[in-house]
């Protein structure tokens, strides 16, 4: 299993990132796929029409979240995802931590964390 930290900037304020992540009619905007998310913890989420899926665990307004997103059988151990949106600046600094990621399933992760999420999150605060 492995782990995948990093931390991005963001052209925008917490508040407006944590509802990009939050709200399933922003979610849908930016990546451009149906979504099904809700803030309360133990709800089931879904995010690129299924690609990814999972269960909120716990929510702190515009500061953090935390997700278990599944990987193959729903038996084994989830990847555990915490986002932390910290204030720099004018903007926000998103950082993200994924662990227990399946050897096998690592670089499409990263690739996703670095073009999907953060691409599509750039692309949704540009100026």
């Amino acid at each position: 299993m492995k782990e995948f930290k990093k931390h991005f900037h963001l052209a925008a304020s917490p508040e407006d990132v944590y509802n990009a992540l939050v709200n399933p009619v922003m979610l849908e905007i930016w990546t451009g796929e149906p979504a099904v998310m809700s803030e309360e913890p133990g709800s089931e989420f879904s995010l690129w029409d299924g690609s990814i899926s999972g269960k909120n665990i716990e929510f702190r307004k515009n500061a953090m979240i935390v997700q278990h997103w599944y990987f193959g059988e729903e038996e084994e151990e989830p990847s555990v995802v915490t986002m932390k949106l910290h204030p720099k600046g004018q903007g926000t600094t998103l950082e993200v931590k994924q662990s227990n990621i399946p050897d096998d399933a690592y670089e499409n992760i990263a690739e996703g964390w670095l073009v999907d999420y953060l691409g599509g999150l750039e692309q949704l605060f540009e100026k």
